[in-house]
């Protein structure tokens, strides 16, 4: 359905795990209570989840990256390189893409989390990003310094996270990017925090690419085997319908909504999953203890896994030695505590 006299705003999230999708809900919801409309923008499942979440909203599909894992994470950093001919020439599409919909649509601005071809000269383009240093071992300067030349690109980049001490990705977002105007907007979750009854000892998250999410189900699956407390586990499958499958102690399901998620994440006890940044900002919004197993070989995921477990604020160990006793030794680790943020949405939708 058409509303008239509002301005569109494109919001284009990239497709890589769930992650920029969900983190880009908050402004979903923030843009249509401002009397904006928002038009969604993606491939695959981030737009199969933003597509659920907003069924009444205008979506319409970009060109897919098709970023794989390889089998083994140690091949990433590799394969990264060698598929790059590909990624550049989907980023062109997707300029291409986008110039078509700026005219068809009349968007008045576009919000893009990480997708480097979706801005335009004509009407304010906002990047958003965390990672305005992007890890990559030994060739980190290189690619921060790529990353930095794309975000130039774009009017403002929003970090979603706090400036300086007490922010939740260290080094990665602590970067200026300097002939871009960076505001640092406060952590994004779409969740609330409930004082709920404990329902789950253990709430097991997943998502990410392939095939290491499949291989981390499986690990996990097999693992619980010896947990003896209640278990909720949801799969991070986006699937056509919801699929729900008692195992024993273990309530299996496929996917579940964000209404579903937050109050499963309120009624668990601790939560096991990946440590991609949108987990942690909604976990540290929810103030819960959790483990995390960063993506083999993602090296965002290692750094902030390994800063918060010297922070001593959350443990996490590697897929391949992770046993499930290792859960004991979050009784050692203060878990996230509050610390309050309202992002001022009216004040960053001023720039359209």
């Amino acid at each position: 359905m058409e509303n008239s006299g509002k301005k569109k705003i494109l919001v284009a999230p990239l497709n890589w795990g769930l992650g920029h999708a969900t983190r880009c809900i908050p402004i979903i919801n923030a843009l249509k209570t401002l009397y904006f409309d928002p038009v969604i923008a993606s491939d695959g499942n981030a737009l199969a989840l933003l597509k659920k979440e907003f069924p009444s909203l205008r979506s319409i599909e970009l060109p897919s990256y098709n970023i794989n894992y390889p089998n083994k994470g140690s091949n990433f950093r590799a394969k990264l390189i060698k598929d790059s001919p590909h990624l550049i020439k989907t980023i062109k599409k997707e300029k291409k893409a986008v110039k078509s919909i700026v005219e068809r649509e009349t968007i008045s601005g576009i919000i893009s989390d990480n997708r480097f071809g979706v801005r335009h000269k004509a009407i304010p383009s906002v990047f958003i990003t965390h990672q305005l240093k992007v890890l990559s071992g030994n060739t980190t300067w290189l690619s921060t310094k790529l990353h930095q030349k794309i975000i130039s690109k774009f009017d403002e980049c929003w970090v979603p996270d706090h400036k300086g001490e007490h922010n939740l990705s260290g080094d990665l977002g602590q970067d200026n990017v300097k002939s871009t105007k960076t505001k640092y907007i406060g952590p994004l979750s779409r969740f609330q925090k409930h004082n709920s009854e404990i329902k789950y000892d253990l709430l097991v998250l997943l998502s990410g690419p392939e095939p290491q999410r499949t291989f981390l189900e499986q690990k996990l699956l097999n693992e619980l085997e010896y947990f003896n407390g209640s278990v909720l586990f949801v799969k991070g499958l986006i699937e056509t319908t919801q699929k729900k499958q008692n195992n024993n102690n273990i309530t299996i399901y496929n996917y579940m909504t964000s209404g579903e998620l937050e109050e499963a994440i309120n009624k668990s006890e601790i939560v096991l999953s990946r440590s991609g940044y949108t987990t942690i900002m909604d976990l540290a919004k929810l103030e819960k203890k959790a483990f995390f197993i960063p993506t083999p070989g993602q090296f965002e995921q290692e750094y902030l896994a390994n800063r918060l477990n010297e922070l001593k604020i959350i443990p996490c160990c590697s897929q391949d030695d992770f046993k499930i006793e290792m859960l004991n030794n979050i009784e050692d680790y203060s878990g996230f505590k509050s610390n309050p943020f309202q992002v001022d949405f009216e004040n960053l939708f001023s720039l359209f």
